[in-house]
């Protein structure tokens, strides 16, 4: 459930200039957002929310959405945390976007750590070391002088750094809470155990000890955001990029639960299509979390964590099956054949969505299923969570040069947006209006 690319988008709008295409990643764009689905009820903590439209971009297409919806926790009730902050504190911190903003930041979630909460502090440079012990969240001043002494210098061991962190996280190991490191840095490892792949497989191993790794990016310039990406996402974390203090209180502290609290881990979304619906199908976004059709039912391999109270919002285009639209051809099968379901066994699905979770100390995963039908309505129709969420889509889409684009401009984009902001108390949704007409002003001056 990262959300990183958002805040990336924003910050290169907010400069003039319009992001590199490989910075967007569509549905991080989509799920930084709240939508309105139900919450869960019964054994399972998640609610499955199914919906089809017309799709705004093309009407000879359908948009078919698919919600998931986290339980919301009660933080004073949540389980007790062992928290590691672990700091880069290399020389590339120094700016004030950079190590400053993120002594402001931190010191927001340690005003809501209570006293059975433990947080120590590790930093990194030329070499790692402890600047404080696990400490009880009640000793505040404490916890804040440590992070209000911290200076920017030298060279990035980064990986004694997170080698250091796991140790101390081990060593205060709360069975069944919250047990998770806090990477903070612009990603600029230089020193020591540096390569991805090392960083990685250490990372891929220390998860097996019940410790997550959540990973907040700062700063311009040199911002590995693929490198970050991917640490938090073996770590069995979250990636967030922190642009403003006012980002830096949406991730830690209003969204305080599903930044730090997992209720699921090794998330698996799979939707198989009705032939006798759909002639073809195209999922918007996730282009580097798409598994093979059998890593599904396999319990081995790594996928990604839900925290509490996140939403995943999932938008598949559609080409009806009466359609007259070419699609490409593909040569037949030799040694199998393809036939279509019998159209009176389901005359009325669309879909089924299969849903696997893990338990956050659980091996084996929870199947949830659910049908949806092929019942479309126009878009004004639609709910405010689609109607926002395909405007999110295009205009990602957009950002990227997509050919499924090209006839929608932003204009429009910025138009349905605005319809659909419906209850917006924080004010991210109008914020994504002005960032659609500055991309506009960036990418069509006048």
């Amino acid at each position: 459930m990262d959300k990183a690319s958002y805040a990336n988008t924003r910050r290169f709008l907010n400069e003039g200039t319009l992001p590199p295409v490989n910075a967007v990643r569509i549905e991080e764009l989509i799920n930084y957002f709240d939508y309105d689905y139900p919450q869960p009820e019964g054994e399972h903590p998640f609610s499955i929310t199914t919906e089809l439209a017309a799709c705004p971009w093309n009407a000879e297409r359908k948009l078919a959405l698919i919600g998931i919806q986290g339980k919301n926790i009660d933080l004073a009730e949540a389980p007790k945390s062992n928290l590691v902050f672990l700091i880069d504190v290399s020389g590339s911190m120094s700016s004030s976007d950079k190590l400053p903003l993120l002594q402001k930041g931190l010191s927001l979630l340690v005003d809501k750590l209570r006293a059975e909460d433990k947080v120590a502090i590790v930093v990194y440079a030329g070499a790692a070391g402890v600047v404080l012990k696990s400490t009880s969240g009640d000793q505040k001043t404490d916890i804040k002088s440590a992070i209000n002494r911290l200076q920017s210098g030298g060279s990035t061991a980064g990986g004694a750094g997170i080698q250091l962190a796991y140790e101390i996280a081990e060593k205060n190991f709360v069975k069944g809470g919250n047990n998770r490191i806090i990477l903070a840095s612009d990603g600029d490892f230089n020193v020591g155990t540096s390569s991805q792949e090392v960083l990685v497989e250490l990372i891929e191993k220390k998860r097996e000890s019940g410790v997550f790794l959540s990973v907040l990016g700062f700063g311009m310039g040199n911002l590995q955001d693929y490198k970050m990406e991917q640490l938090a996402d073996k770590g069995n974390g979250n990636y967030s990029y922190i642009d403003n203090l006012l980002e830096a209180q949406k991730v830690l502290v209003t969204e305080m639960g599903g930044t730090l609290f997992t209720i699921a881990k090794d998330v698996k979304v799979q939707a198989e299509f009705n032939p006798n619906k759909v002639k073809a199908y195209r999922l918007i976004g996730y282009v580097n979390r798409a598994l093979a059709d059998e890593d599904f039912n396999d319990d081995k391999k790594d996928a990604g964590e839900l925290g509490a109270g996140h939403s995943v919002t999932v938008l598949y285009e559609i080409i009806p099956v009466n359609s007259t639209e070419k699609i490409m051809d593909v040569d037949p099968l030799k040694y199998q054949a393809l036939e279509s379901v019998p159209n009176q066994k389901f005359p009325d699905d669309l879909l089924t969505v299969k849903f696997r979770y893990k338990l956050p100390e659980g091996d084996e995963s929870i199947l949830l299923s659910k049908v949806m039908k092929a019942e479309v309505v126009e878009l004004s129709e639609a709910s405010i969570n689609l109607q926002f969420s395909a405007a999110v889509a295009c205009f990602g889409m957009k950002l990227r040069n997509s050919e499924s684009s090209k006839e929608i401009s932003y204009e429009e984009i910025r138009q349905m947006a605005k319809k659909a902001k419906g209850v917006d108390e924080e004010g991210y949704r109008s914020q994504f209006v002005q960032m659609v007409q500055m991309a506009d002003l960036i990418g069509n001056p006048k």
